[in-house]
């Protein structure tokens, strides 16, 4: 479903990534790992057209993406989140996920005025669908709270409620559960395998916390200083060596 060639991209005197090459298939939720500065988030920015590549290629349902803007993306099903969840912060949680519903016709004005019964009826199974999301998410009690006033694990499941609405084909989720307490990692844990096992969208998830990796992911790619050093299942990825010298064995030393 999407396949990554050689991709390359200098910063000046900084490689930030030298001739990565991965795929994510179909239905997969796969991981990316590696340390900070990696390149792991410069990879996520060129692969959804928000940055360019040096040089390489980049395919999604084999059709060539690399080069074309962020939104022309998003719009042949390829959409990401991002390490911070803004959203809408002056929306309501309901009221971000109704504006990431898809083909809605009031965006053209003409067409909403001469189509009003039909506006009424979208907007009313969007709601409905909203609210389905909230609950399924455990946020129904703050659907009409303001973004800016919920915790930071909030945020991410709102994050990922956005997912639901849009119904990608490919999401790229950029660590959704950095920062998050315990109990909502594994609301998102579940809301992750539901957007996979229920809604059909395929994940590329950034995330370091190996738990989470081992738990939902069935292939990850490890990335250091720009450069591809390891792919395989969770289990060969912690027995690798070069990812204990240059990922893991850090990681640990850091928590003990």
């Amino acid at each position: 479903m999407l396949e990554v060639r050689e991709v390359s991209k200098r910063f000046d005197a900084l490689a930030a990534l030298q001739g990565v090459s991965l795929t994510v298939g179909r239905g997969q939720i796969v991981g990316l790992i590696g340390p900070n500065g990696s390149g792991k988030s410069t990879l996520f920015d060129i692969i959804s057209g928000f940055q360019a590549a040096d040089r390489g290629a980049i395919d999604f349902e084999g059709m060539p993406i690399l080069g074309k803007p962020s939104h022309a993306i998003a719009h042949l099903g390829l959409m990401r989140t991002f390490q911070l969840s803004e959203g809408g912060q002056r929306l309501t949680a309901v009221e971000n996920l109704l504006a990431s519903a898809q083909g809605q016709l009031e965006a053209n004005l003409v067409a909403a005025v001469l189509r009003l019964p039909q506006v009424l009826a979208t907007e009313r199974e969007n709601l409905a669908r909203a609210k389905e999301v909230l609950a399924l998410l455990g946020l129904s009690h703050v659907a009409n709270e303001y973004v800016s006033y919920l915790s930071g694990g909030q945020r991410k499941l709102i994050d990922l409620g956005r997912m639901f609405m849009a119904k990608p084909k490919l999401c790229l989720l950029d660590e959704p559960t950095a920062g998050v307490n315990p109990t909502l990692i594994n609301v998102i844990l579940e809301a992750l395998k539901r957007l996979r096992d229920e809604q059909g969208i395929t994940l590329l998830i950034v995330e370091h916390n190996m738990e989470v990796i081992s738990e939902v992911c069935e292939k990850v790619y490890v990335l250091d200083a720009g450069t591809l050093i390891s792919e395989g299942s969770p289990e060969a990825i912690q027995a690798d060596e070069r990812v204990l010298a240059s990922y893991l064995g850090r990681a640990r030393s850091a928590e003990e």
